[in-house]
């Protein structure tokens, strides 16, 4: 099993945490705002505003907040300009990093990111350098309480592309465009999931064999993470379980 699948379970749980989940809140509304200034503030005919949208109802952002973070996207009500950004770079141990930033202020969030690499045993990477070790992926977690032959009966033909066994869950893996339609079959054969949403997933693992090692990994992650204007950290390390279960998010 993925160690990085792991560890969005660590980050949910972390999430329960109430400066966590100001935070989170935060960067949900950030998302939604930016998907209707590129794309319109209809989620019917904006599939990112759709998804961004969707997110933020299953982590319970109010419905007000976003409808107002759409109206600030659309320029119906006044907002600050996001740019959207992603950087390139490693962690300890070779681990490949990808870093999606919404910022205000493009120097600033640069030079913050270059420091919290830096600072915590990680580099820049040219750009280019890293990208090509992801793929854009809708992914759907399911607890495993469900069968999996319920799974696949009621969404293969929505597009799923593979179904994982990932210890406690399954995951869903499908083109980012069939994620709405993987999600609806799911809902309507009343399977719950516990999360759904687009990623870009590795193509290639990094084994990180020791506590040490993977402490200094996950210490990247989390100061990245902590960062306001980072949306979404993705890398391409891999855990065993029995040196990530026993470790906390702030290792």
């Amino acid at each position: 099993m993925s160690g990085h699948s792991k560890w969005a379970t660590i980050k949910h749980k972390k999430g329960a945490q109430d400066k966590a989940r100001g935070k989170l809140f935060a960067k949900l509304i950030r998302q939604v705002e930016v998907a209707a200034r590129e794309g319109g503030g209809d989620p019917d005919a904006n599939p990112t505003l759709r998804t961004m949208y969707q997110k933020a109802r299953d982590n319970s952002v109010p419905l007000d907040t976003i409808e107002r973070a759409i109206k600030r996207g659309t320029g119906e009500l006044e907002g600050v300009t996001y740019e959207s950004i992603t950087y390139e770079g490693y962690a300890p141990n070779g681990v490949a990093l990808l870093i999606d930033v919404l910022t205000d202020n493009r120097n600033r969030t640069g030079s913050e990111i270059r420091s919290l690499l830096k600072k915590n045993g990680g580099s820049i990477a040219e750009p280019g350098s890293v990208a090509w070790q992801f793929e854009r992926k809708g992914v759907v977690i399911v607890p495993k309480s469900v069968e999996e032959d319920d799974i696949m009966l009621a969404a293969l033909d929505a597009g799923i592309e593979d179904l994982t066994d990932e210890g406690d869950t399954w995951r869903i893996t499908c083109a980012p465009g069939d994620l709405p339609t993987v999600r609806s079959a799911l809902e309507a054969a009343g399977i719950t999931f516990e999360s759904a949403d687009t990623t870009m997933l590795p193509t290639t693992t990094v084994p990180i064999e020791t506590a040490e090692a993977a402490k200094a990994v996950l210490r990247v992650m989390d100061a990245l993470e902590d960062n306001d204007d980072v949306q979404d950290v993705y890398a391409n390390f891999d855990i065993p379980d029995e040196i990530l279960s026993g470790m906390s998010v702030e290792a």
